[in-house]
C-alpha cells in the first residue's frame, strides 16, 4: 500500500524519525534550561559573620581557669555536593584571649588560638524561603603564644574535638542571604604546672553568629 508514490512503510519511518528528532530537541532544550537554572545559583557559598564567643570554662585543675568572652570575625566557604548536602570550612584569624584564675583572684596570662572547623551540613528544602541547616564536624585548635604566670603554667599546643551547628540562610536579593548561625565547639587542653599535669581546661565555646552570605 502507498500514499501517492511513497510506500507506507517509508512514510511511517519518516514520520517516526521526525518525532524522535523533535523529542531529542525538546529534551536538549529542557536539560539546558535546567542546567542554566542550576548554574545560576552555583555550588559555592561564602559567608562573613560577626561571632560572639562564649566559653564554657570547664576546669579540673583547681585554679578556676576561664578566658574572656569576645566578638570575633569569621569567614566560611561552603561547597554544595548536592541540593541538600554541603561541606563547610570555617576560618578566623588567631585570637588573643586573657586567662583568669578565680583561685588566685586575678588575670594570670594570655594565649592565642586558631580554631578552623570543618563541617558536613544538611540543608532542608525551603520552597524559596528561609533555608535552615544543621551541621556536624570536627575542630582543630592550635594554641600559640601561651604566656601564663611567666611560663610557670603551660598548655598542650593542639586540640581536636567535635563541632555541632544549627543555622538558617534568609534570602535577601539575588544571590545574597542573611545568615544566623550557632555552633558548639569542643576545645580542651591539658594544663601543666612545671612538668606535672595539673588537670584539663575545657574552653568548649558556644558561638552565636550573624552575617551575610553569597551563593555563586
Amino acid at each position: 500500500m502507498a500514499l501517492g508514490n511513497v510506500p507506507c512503510s517509508k512514510f511511517f519511518d519518516f514520520t517516526m524519525k521526525k518525532q524522535v528528532i523533535a523529542a531529542a530537541v525538546l529534551c536538549t532544550l529542557v536539560s539546558g534550561a535546567a542546567f542554566a537554572q542550576q548554574a545560576k545559583e552555583g555550588p559555592f557559598m561564602v559567608r562573613a559573620r560577626a561571632v560572639s564567643l562564649n566559653s564554657a570554662n570547664g576546669d579540673t585543675t583547681g585554679l578556676g581557669l576561664s578566658i574572656d568572652n569576645k566578638w570575633i570575625p569569621e569567614v566560611d566557604i561552603s561547597y554544595f555536593l548536592s541540593k541538600n548536602l554541603a561541606v563547610e570550612l570555617i576560618l578566623t584569624v588567631p585570637q588573643k584571649q586573657t586567662l583568669t584564675s578565680s583561685a588566685l583572684g586575678k588575670e594570670i596570662g594570655t594565649l592565642e588560638h586558631l580554631p578552623p572547623t570543618l563541617l558536613l551540613q544538611y540543608h532542608f528544602d525551603s520552597n524559596g524561603g528561609a533555608k535552615p541547616y544543621v551541621g556536624l564536624g570536627v575542630n582543630y585548635t592550635k594554641f600559640t603564644a601561651v604566656n601564663i604566670l611567666n611560663g610557670a603554667v603551660g598548655l598542650n599546643s593542639d586540640s581536636w574535638g567535635g563541632a555541632l551547628q544549627l543555622g538558617v540562610d534568609v534570602p535577601l536579593s539575588g544571590n545574597m542571604y542573611l545568615n544566623f548561625d550557632v555552633k558548639k565547639v569542643f576545645i580542651k587542653s591539658d594544663v601543666y604546672v612545671g612538668i606535672a599535669n595539673a588537670g584539663t581546661f575545657k574552653v568548649d565555646p558556644v558561638l552565636f553568629g550573624i552575617g551575610l552570605g553569597w551563593r555563586f
